[in-house]
Order: structure tokens, then C-alpha cells, then sequence
């Protein structure tokens, strides 16, 4: 870190353009070469090809973009997947663990792609090569010498296939625990909870064509620009059928202020489509606040207009609890509403306006809302907003969580859940002839107790970046180190790897863009996106090593070294070919009807989903209203909110660049967007540097030396980048009935040091 480095420019009023075609050129060539590189790009997001590795936004049902279906993260994303660079045993023997460690993220994640399994014995300095075979038989050995299959922690990351992900859930269950947290109960388990249930099924439920359709978008607690670019363009033909779009965040996001459509002459002229026709920067955590005002205010009108509002028919037939909710509802205080929310009275009675007679209303939110303590009540507030107009099972409205990774919906649809429900359970019986368990299993919070507690000492991931997604980075690596034994399925070297048990094992794996044959046969797998759809992918580049193997052959031979002749899954067969895992999801998962003949058809097929159907999978078969409290979380006059949150140069947990051109910060991570008059009242400038603690639970927490940089946020609120802000929150500070780590709400105090 060094506040030499950093250069401040101007906040963009635009996202995309040329600059983020020059970008995507820069990286892909730079890593794949012309030839490689765009092989790769024309092959990703097409209907015959393989599914972005990034975000889960949706594709277009019907004909794809013929210049590229993808965006500048995506197309970061794989030139990292489809660089030439690959790290071989002699870069493991050149480089100790302890040196490695000092790199930054981004450091760690150019080195390029693992080319054979390696292995780190107990007392080592060095990873060193192992066969697949013997790494196999050591994982095996590990974990059938446990005391009870529970002391094992079996983790999963978006990325992970369907199909990998079904056989790793069918393995983990027949091996005897349900202990499979996954990233989702980092992000969008708080959404999961809340439609689950109200509206009884745990997803969203519009198509990407409802966009089209909309008469008014709102979009909270998102940053589609960097995070889902490839939303911007349903957002500029929303606008162009004449949607209004009302966007809620702290930070005046440029991706949800204009858009450059780069395929478009004039974007690439620099002529932009405005998408906001409303900008609330609320305080972090004022959602609740805000949703109830807005409803106050509707109420308010359908007092003034009976049933002209409200679509009393639709609450009538299709909800219950209205009654109650609106007795709580009308005892709310308008003036304290929009203090608690920081949006003037004015603001709110402008959105209620837009909405009082509209009825087809798209919302949308994603970590903004999920990662904070009453994040499953204020979805419900949503839920609640939607239920009053009307708006769910209708064209052109419902809900839409976006989903961060590509396939974590997929994940959870194939089984990959500590809490599996009674049905799953009884069709897995049925279908492989054995008894899975039924207690809960740990989730990821969970789960790292557990590990730092002593009652779990293995822990094997399937994909990802398990601690630098994870938080309070030091209990966390103290969590990980008390283990035996880590094992990561990755592609790329990162953190996880270096902060590790006694011993640890790195198992290389194919990725979606290269090319995955078994017994001469290119197989297909599959993916489930935000919005429902399952659709193929198959790679189509040359693996840099030929010593990577998919993650389904990584799955069915870890089970057959660890269960042996007691399993009585035919692994073997799912060796064959991928065909036989989707014959036996078909038979176990509703759903998939036709599972190898319709994900084959172009562009795939959608799941059953009640609510876009019109019903409600409750127990009443109604959705129901929600009343929850208005919480604020009170700060001493020293004390800032925090929230962490994406640079543009990065994906989750991986790092592309030091440059957040959108927010005007270029060549450093380490700084903490403050408010000007914060910055006065503690007497900081523009390039201080300062550490930031935390004393959530009376355990000091700091992360040292961030520069400090003015930025448009409410007073009190701060903003720092995830991951390296990650050590500031606390394991025990989770969301109510999601248990997610309240990433988005963090308690904080500064203090200025030298550079």
C-alpha cells in the first residue's frame, strides 16, 4: 500500500464503451493470446457453447448478440481461465509457501493456471507434485479415519456444475453428513429465506423478457455496472419501452446512472442511455425504513381512491395477513421513516407517485440488502410492496435476487444444502438405495466454528476461495489451520491455498472453457442461471496440462477412494459419460423432465417456478405478508457504518486489476470512501492514511493502513473493497434466520497513522 501510488480521477457518468472494449482486448490477448483468446470469446454465453464462468445473469431466449454475448468482467474472467500461463512443480519449488503468502490477491491470481495435483506434507515449506491417485487415497484415508463423518467440512463455490455438484452432494451424503455449506450462504441466502417463505419458493420469479415489459424497475442494493453488466442492456430496453427505473444505494453507482451500450455506434461514440429516473442515497441499512415509507404513502393514496391502488382482488384471492399488515402499517411515523432511511419526505412522496398506479413493478436487489442482520425481514418489506400492487405472476413483473456466481442457484437446486428438505431426502433413498442423514449440517458460519472449535479437522472445497469470501480473516485462518487437512479443487492459485491444515492437497480441475473428454467423447455439462434456466456448456479450448481432470471424474473418484465397495452408487458409470448423471438428476429432481434431450436444445429449458405461474407453494398456498420492526443500529459519535463492496477490476474474491475506473480510484485496494464531513470532524484529507477497528464482541479487530478518499456517501457511512476490509467482520455479527455475515453493516472507528 502506498498513497503514492494512487491516482483520483472523476467519477464516470457512464459504464461500458469503448473504454471496456480497449479493456477486454487488453486482457484477453494479454493472457490467451489473438488466437486462443478469441476462440474462447466467441464460443462463451452461445447457445452451443460454454456458460460464462462470472455472474448468473440470464442470456436472451431468443437470438444471442452476433458481436458477443458477454462483458468486460466476463470476458476478464475467462482470459484468466484461458491464459497460457501455468505453474508447473518447478514454481513450487521455487517459491515457499511463506513467500507466496506476501503477495497481494491480485499477485497471487496472475500466476496462472495449476498444472498437476500437489501436495503439502506436515511440516513443509513447499508444495511438492503427487499422483492423482495418491491424493485421492489420502483424502480417503483422512476422512474414514475420522471419529464421525460430521468432523469433515464439505464446501462449494458457484462455479461448480450441475452435475459435479449432484455427485458431490450424492458422495457427501452417502459418506454420512449433510455438512455442505456453500457460497450462497454468503450472498443470497438472506433472499433465499425470505421468498421461501412468503411466497413459497426460494428464487426469483421474472424472465429476462418481464424487463422488457416493465412499467417500473427498482433496483436496490446493487451495483449491476461491474457486478451483472450485461443487466445494463435489458435496463436500456426497458427505458427505451418506457420503464422508470428508481435505483437505492449509498454510493451513486455509474452503472445505474448511464449506460454505453459498447455494441452500439453510439455507445462507442460515447453517447450514453441515462437509466436512473430516481437516485435515493440512503444511509447503509435504511432499506427497511424506506420500503415502509413507500408503502405508508401508497396506503395513504388508496384511502384517498379505494381500490385504485391497491389490486384488492389480487390480495383478496392470492395473500393473507393484509389486514394485520396494514394496522401495523398505519401507526408508522412518516418524518421518522425518512430520517432512519436519509431520503427527504419529498424524495419518498416522488417514488410513491411514480408507483401509486403502476402495476407492473420488477424488484430487484442482491448484496446490499442480503448481508445485514434484518436482511430476510426487509426482502419481506419488498415482498410486502409487490403483494399490494399486485405484482408477482404477471408479465412484466415479480422478483429478481441477482445472483452473484454462474451457477449457486444451480448448486442449491442439485442438493448442495446443510439443510436438505424431507422430499430430497426420500428420493435420494429411493433412487441409490441408501439412507442419508437427516440432521442439519453446518453452513459456512457454522462451519468455521466448527473447524476453529476442534469438531471438524477436514475440509475440502469444491472450488472457490474459502477465506479471502469468508468473514473475519484471522478466526477463519486460525479455523483452517487447526485442520489435518485442506483440500482445494481449484483452477488458479489463490489465498485458500496458503493458509492451510498440517497437510494440504490442491487438485487442479478443468475449466468451463476447456475442453472435457472422457473415453474419446466430448462431454457437455450444465448450469442453472438467475432466472431459472438450465442451459448447456461445453469447452472448447485445449486444457493448458494434461494432468487436469473435470470436476465430475474429481467427485466419482474421491468417493470411490473413500467409500469403496460399501458405496452402492455405481460410480463407474458416471465415469462413462455425463449422460448417466443427468439420467439419475432426472429420476431424483422435479424438474428435469427429459434432462439429456432438452438441455440440449438451444438455449435450454426453464424450471418449474409456482410464482411465475401465479400460485404460491405455502402451506396456506397464499403469500403472505410480512410485519417486522424498523431497527437502527446506533452509532457513538466516533463510529461509522462500513460496508464492503467491489472494485470494477475484480469478481468475487478475484482481483483483475488495481483500477476502479468507474469510482475515479486508480492503482490501489486499500482505501476507505468517506464522507467529507466525516473526514473534517476527525481532521483527515484526501491521501491520510488511516486503520480502521472493529470491537464487535470486545474482540479488536483492525485492518491497518487504508488511504482514506472523499467520496458522495451519507454521512456516517463508508465504503472499503471485499476482500481486504473482510478482516473487519465479525463471524458472530449474522443475519437473522440466514445466518449470513453481516458484511454490509459494519461497525468501525478510524485512526490516522503515517504512510
Amino acid at each position: 500500500m502506498s498513497n503514492k501510488k494512487l491516482r483520483i480521477g472523476k467519477i464516470k457518468k457512464s459504464a461500458a464503451g469503448l473504454p471496456a472494449i480497449v479493456e477486454t482486448i487488453k486482457q484477453v490477448v494479454g493472457e490467451a493470446g489473438v488466437t486462443r483468446g478469441w476462440k474462447a470469446l466467441n464460443s462463451m454465453n452461445r447457445k452451443d457453447g460454454f456458460d460464462c464462468p462470472g455472474c448468473a445473469w440470464p442470456d436472451p431466449d431468443d437470438d444471442r448478440s452476433a458481436l458477443g454475448e458477454y462483458c468486460e468482467n466476463g470476458a476478464k474472467a475467462i482470459a484468466e481461465e484461458a491464459t497460457l500461463k501455468k505453474l508447473t512443480p518447478a514454481f513450487f519449488a521455487q517459491h515457499a509457501i511463506e513467500d507466496l503468502a506476501t503477495l497481494s490477491d491480485y499477485e497471487i491470481g496472475r500466476k496462472g493456471r495449476i498444472a498437476q495435483p500437489m501436495f503439502l506434507p506436515q511440516g513443509a515449506s513447499n508444495y511438492q507434485p503427487i499422483s492423482w491417485n495418491e491424493a485421492f487415497n489420502k483424502i480417503g484415508t483422512a476422512l474414514n479415519q475420522l471419529s464421525s463423518p460430521d468432523e469433515a467440512i464439505f464446501y462449494t463455490s458457484g462455479r461448480t456444475s450441475n452435475e459435479a455438484a449432484f455427485l458431490y452432494q450424492l458422495f457427501v451424503r452417502e459418506y454420512g453428513t449433510n455438512n455442505l455449506p456453500d457460497c450462497s450462504n454468503m450472498c443470497h441466502e438472506s433472499s433465499g429465506v425470505a421468498l421461501g417463505e412468503s411466497l413459497g419458493i426460494g428464487k426469483g420469479s421474472v424472465k429476462l423478457e418481464d424487463f422488457y415489459e416493465a412499467e417500473v424497475i427498482i433496483i436496490l442494493g446493487q451495483n449491476p455496472g461491474t457486478n451483472h453488466p450485461r443487466m445494463l442492456t435489458a435496463l436500456q430496453k426497458a427505458k427505451a419501452n418506457g420503464a422508470r427505473i428508481i435505483a437505492v444505494n449509498p454510493l451513486p453507482e455509474t452503472g445505474l446512472m448511464g449506460f454505453s451500450n459498447p455494441q452500439q455506434v453510439k455507445g462507442l461514440l460515447g453517447i450514453d442511455t441515462p437509466l436512473t429516473d430516481i437516485f435515493l442515497p440512503i444511509v447503509i441499512n435504511g432499506d427497511m425504513a424506506l420500503l415502509k415509507a413507500i408503502g405508508y404513502l401508497l396506503w395513504q393514496y388508496e384511502q384517498q381512491q379505494p381500490g385504485s391502488v391497491f389490486d384488492r382482488d389480487f390480495i383478496r384471492n392470492h395473500t393473507e395477513g393484509y389486514d394485520a399488515f396494514i394496522n401495523d402499517l398505519q401507526q408508522q411515523d412518516l418524518d421518522h421513516l425518512s430520517q432512519a432511511c436519509g431520503i427527504s419526505v419529498t424524495q419518498l412522496t416522488e417514488v410513491a407517485e411514480l408507483l401509486k398506479n403502476k402495476t407492473r413493478i420488477i424488484a430487484c436487489w442482491a448484496m446490499g440488502l442480503t448481508q445485514h442482520v434484518n436482511a430476510v425481514d426487509t426482502i419481506k418489506e419488498i415482498v410486502n410492496l409487490l403483494l399490494l400492487k399486485g405484482s408477482i405472476g404477471k408479465p412484466g413483473a415479480g422478483t429478481c435476487p441477482v445472483r452473484g456466481h454462474s451457477n449457486v442457484q444451480g448448486d442449491r437446486t442439485m442438493g448442495i444444502y446443510e439443510k436438505p428438505g424431507e422430499q430430497f431426502l426420500n428420493n435420494i433413498a429411493a433412487n441409490f438405495n441408501f439412507q442419508p442423514p437427516q440432521h442439519h449440517g453446518y453452513d459456512v458460519v457454522e462451519a468455521i466454528k466448527a473447524m476453529h472449535g476442534g469438531r471438524a479437522s477436514v475440509f475440502i472445497a469444491m472450488g472457490g476461495n474459502f477465506l479471502s469470501a469468508t468473514p473475519d480473516t484471522n478466526y477463519t485462518a486460525a479455523a483452517l489451520r487447526r485442520c489435518t487437512l485442506t483440500v482445494h479443487v481449484s483452477t488458479k492459485l489463490n489465498r485458500s491455498h496458503l493458509v492451510h491444515g498440517a497437510e494440504a492437497l490442491i487438485l487442479p480441475c478443468l475449466g468451463r472453457s476447456d475442453k472435457d473428454i472422457v473415453n474419446g467423447e466430448e462431454q457437455i455439462v450444465s448450469c442453472e442461471n438467475s432466472m431459472g434456466v438450465i442451459q448447456l456448456s461445453k469447452g472448447v479450448l485445449e486444457p493448458v496440462s494434461n494432468e487436469l481432470l473435470s470436476e465430475p471424474v474429481i467427485v466419482c473418484r474421491l468417493a470411490k477412494a473413500t467409500l469403496g465397495s460399501r458405496s452402492k452408487i455405481d460410480w463407474d458409470k458416471y465415469l462413462q459419460n455425463y449422460d448417466h448423471i443427468r439420467n439419475d438428476i432426472e429420476r431424483t429432481i422435479a424438474g428435469f423432465t427429459d434432462y439429456n434431450k432438452r438441455v440440449r436444445e438451444p438455449g435450454g429449458f426453464y424450471l418449474p417456478n409456482c410464482n411465475r405461474e401465479g400460485s404460491f407453494n405455502t402451506t396456506s398456498k397464499k403469500a403472505h405478508f410480512n410485519i417486522a420492526p424498523i431497527t437502527t443500529i446506533k452509532l457513538e459519535e466516533n463510529e461509522l457504518l462500513m460496508m464492503t463492496i467491489r472494485s470494477h477490476d475484480q469478481f468475487n474474491t478475484t482481483i483483475y486489476g488495481l483500477n476502479d475506473r468507474y469510482r475515479g480510484i486508480y492503482q490501489e485496494r486499500r482505501v476507505i470512501l468517506m464522507n467529507r464531513q466525516d473526514m473534517d470532524r476527525r481532521q483527515l484529507q484526501q491521501g491520510d492514511v488511516v486503520d480502521i477497528y472493529n470491537h464487535h464482541g470486545g474482540v479488536e479487530r483492525v485492518a491497518h493502513k487504508f488511504i482514506v478518499v472523499p467520496y458522495p456517501i451519507p454521512p456516517k457511512c463508508t465504503a472499503t473493497y471485499f476482500p481486504e476490509a473482510n478482516v473487519l467482520v465479525p463471524v458472530n455479527s449474522v443475519a437473522k434466520k440466514s445466518n449470513t455475515p453481516v458484511s454490509k453493516a459494519v461497525v468501525v472507528t478510524v485512526k490516522k497513522v503515517d504512510a
